[in-house]
């Protein structure tokens, strides 16, 4: 009986994500209150409380669930069956664009993204770490095979992340887009060529 009912509560708890992530985009985060969550799911605020505590929560939980579908389909990249600088390539190019598409393109979407990054920093930190390892792994499997040479898998991943920044960062993105610098294909290049010779 409890797996039925904690199936039941993860169910409720996703359904509660997915209004407010539509909310979100419709009217904004700040605009949104927990009534308007609970009004459109039919049930009182009361109930929604019992699921998250705040709307802070609430907040974390759908930025969460966006960023963990970006992860979700890096982590598929990485485990293809093909060379690491062709796999590392299309992650990044990957993650860049779903960040520009998710984060950037839809305006109510950034707001709710900025605010995470001012306050819930832990659940952007998360992300970040994740990426990070999933990157790493594609250069750990590079450096196996003969293809990168790094001394320390760990670090060039996160020098990846950081020379990614304008690309990964939805401000970034933002700010970034019309000043001058490397394309995103110019980018890549450069950190693949990067891997390719570091001793």
């Amino acid at each position: 009986m409890t797996v039925l009912h904690d199936d039941a509560d993860s169910e409720m708890r996703a359904r509660i994500l997915a209004t407010a992530e539509r909310l979100f985009r419709d009217v904004g985060y700040l605009k949104t209150t927990v009534a308007d969550i609970a009004k459109t799911l039919k049930m009182s605020p009361a109930n929604i409380y019992r699921f998250f505590d705040s709307k802070k929560a609430i907040h974390e939980g759908v930025a969460r669930r966006l960023m963990s579908e970006v992860e979700a389909d890096a982590q598929a990249i990485a485990r293809r069956a093909a060379p690491a600088s062709e796999r590392l390539r299309e992650l990044l190019g990957t993650v860049s664009c779903m960040n520009a598409e998710r984060f950037v393109g839809d305006a109510k979407i950034h707001e709710m993204v900025a605010i995470a990054m001012e306050e819930s920093w832990d659940v952007c930190e998360t992300h970040m770490m994740q990426i990070t390892t999933i990157i790493g792994s594609v250069i750990a499997d590079g450096v196996r095979d003969g293809e990168f040479k790094v001394a320390d898998v760990e670090l060039a991943a996160m020098s990846v992340c950081t020379g990614m920044i304008r690309f990964f960062h939805p401000q970034m993105i933002e700010q970034c887009a019309k000043k001058p610098g490397p394309t995103l294909q110019q980018m890549i290049d450069f950190l693949i060529a990067a891997l390719k010779h570091t001793k």
